[in-house]
């Protein structure tokens, strides 16, 4: 059983492009979703507590883009000592 107040540190993990400006390559959101898989099946195992859906609607070159993101937000008892390799 996962209780809430077990948490005591939360990592925000966004995988795709929050930005329609900045679109990320194929690599870069491969890159992320690594990221969340280690949080979520390395010790300290995480828990999604959280996720956040975006959309935006851009014109590029004369057509409609859609541009989405998911943002993760995984909770911890404590930090896990190897996420400070990526930040």
């Amino acid at each position: 059983m996962f209780d809430l107040s077990d948490v005591s540190f939360v990592k925000r993990i966004v995988i795709g492009s929050t930005d329609p400006a900045n679109l990320l390559s194929q690599a870069a959101i491969e890159e992320q979703t690594q990221l969340l898989n280690r949080c979520l099946n390395n010790t300290p195992k995480g828990r999604i507590i959280g996720l956040e859906k975006t959309l935006a609607s851009v014109e590029v070159a004369g057509r409609q883009e859609v541009v989405q993101a998911l943002v993760y937000h995984v909770g911890f008892a404590r930090k896990p000592h190897w996420l400070t390799e990526y930040e």
